[in-house]
């Protein structure tokens, strides 16, 4: 496991307790876990994801992630639409290890964008890990 140090964090993103991400301010917007998340997980062996087309709201879960560890549940930080799925994670879902904020999980076109307001800045989301 990475010290508090030696974790990536992405400036400008939003964040969740549940170390998912949020990136963008468009018409859409990725989602993905934490390099924390990844991290602590282990080897990622499996990712599911929902439906294009699914409407989930803030707090649903939206899938599973599979290490060689355990599984977790993934929350949506935010309702909306998933417009797309991350195909590459099918074949290769040790690509979230190998950079969480480039392999995201899902693109959702919010449908109250408000709600990004309740997530958490990097600075927040760091306070939390070091609590």
């Amino acid at each position: 496991m990475k010290e508090l140090s030696e974790l990536i964090f992405v400036e400008g993103l939003h964040y969740t307790d549940d170390h998912e991400w949020i990136s963008g301010d468009g018409a859409t917007l990725k989602v993905g876990i934490t390099d924390y998340a990844q991290d602590q997980m282990g080897d990622i062996v499996f990712v599911e994801a929902p439906e294009v087309g699914d409407e989930l709201s803030k707090g649903d879960e939206f899938g599973t992630i599979e290490s060689v560890k355990a599984v977790s549940e993934l929350y949506l930080p935010i309702s909306g639409e998933v417009v797309a799925v991350n195909e590459d994670l099918d074949d290769a879902p040790e690509l979230v290890n190998e950079d969480p904020y480039k392999n995201w999980l899902i693109e959702i076109k919010p449908s109250d964008p408000s709600e990004l307001e309740g997530l958490l800045t990097l600075d927040a989301y760091k306070e939390i890990l070091k609590g």
